[in-house]
């Protein structure tokens, strides 16, 4: 256990709040911001590579009407990022029938409310909590996000008014999941297992599927086997290398990274010294959304590791992540 301020973290908790947050060292050549080819007003860096003809493409090779939801489900108690403050997930119910029989808030009498029942309820959550898309905002370098966007100039009290959660497009393109789990024969990938360039290589290879520029790229680690144990799945959890990470953003050209754990990366991840976690390479640097806490367990059964990807996000406008239901269908 790690002591910070008051609190007391798990070790794997620690690590990523260490991880995420520090502040990189000094600006070297290559820990600036990227800068993007789509010009200097793009807020979506990666998901420019869709098109109408990418998409109609993918949805062209639908090969059965088998549908898989790579979706959580979000619940009391689920599991989450809260280390550095921010609010678990949490449902109350506002409207009940007995309740609003007595309460009578709207005034409709006695004869409609012993009649007619009235649910009603609500949530609050961190955005990136359950199943979710990561926005360009999310991270950042020496004061700028993707494309050298700054807070001073655009992060206001009500959010981001570039690279927010509203400018995430639906995404439908070819979605490869790589299952590293299954490739070692694993039902799961040991606590803090750095996944290499070498196991990545290894299990498409295993599973004869090669990476193509454009696609959603899900990494399966086995983790989501814990989902409902919250402390056991957030803790110390297997992840990329950044060697990895670069692997698939620049040399595959992958247009999102994601993973079935609470974060793709394991910690620490180091460039040349510096401390640049591979959320910030992805995000800031090359401009890659990445998607999180994505249920695999279904394709891995079934060994289904090529498919038209197609989920579309909760547009909250200035948020730095976005809630999404994607589902993966089967393709020739």
């Amino acid at each position: 256990m790690f002591r910070i301020g008051k609190s007391l973290l798990p070790r794997g908790a620690a690590l990523l709040l260490t991880g995420l947050l520090s502040a990189p060292s000094p600006a070297q050549p290559d820990s600036d911001v990227g800068q993007s080819p789509w010009g200097p007003e793009d807020e979506r860096g990666r998901l420019n590579l869709m098109t109408p003809e990418s998409r109609l493409h993918i949805l062209s090779r639908i090969s059965s009407g088998e549908v898989y939801d790579l979706s959580v489900e979000y619940y009391i108690g689920m599991p989450g990022v809260h280390i550095a403050g921010d609010p678990p997930y949490r449902f109350w119910m506002t409207h009940t029938p007995r309740g609003n029989r007595i309460a009578d808030p709207m005034n409709l009498g006695e004869d409609i409310n012993r009649h007619v029942s009235y649910s009603g309820s609500a949530i609050s959550m961190y955005t990136h909590s359950g199943t979710h898309i990561d926005a360009l905002s999310h991270f950042g370098l020496n004061g700028e996000i993707w494309n050298g966007f700054t807070a001073d100039q655009y992060q206001g009290d009500r959010g981001w008014t570039v690279a927010g959660a509203e400018t995430i497009p639906p995404v439908i393109a070819r979605g490869v999941m790589i299952d590293i789990a299954a490739a070692k024969d694993l039902p799961q990938l040991a606590d803090n297992y750095r996944i290499t360039v070498k196991d990545l290589k290894q299990a498409l290879e295993r599973q004869q599927v090669a990476l193509e520029r454009g696609d959603v790229v899900l990494i399966r680690t086995g983790r989501m086997r814990d989902y409902d144990r919250a402390e056991t799945y957030q803790e110390n959890y297997p992840g990329l290398t950044m060697d990895a990470a670069q692997f698939l953003a620049e040399d595959a050209g992958a247009m999102i990274i994601g993973a079935d754990n609470i974060a793709p990366e394991a910690f620490p991840s180091r460039v040349e010294g510096n401390y640049i976690p591979v959320h910030t390479y992805l995000l800031a640097q090359q401009g890659v959304p990445i998607l999180e806490v994505v249920n695999l367990e279904a394709l891995a059964r079934d060994r289904v590791y090529e498919f038209a990807f197609i989920g579309n996000s909760l547009k909250l406008r200035g948020a730095d992540a976005g809630p999404m239901s994607p589902v993966a269908i089967p393709v020739r």
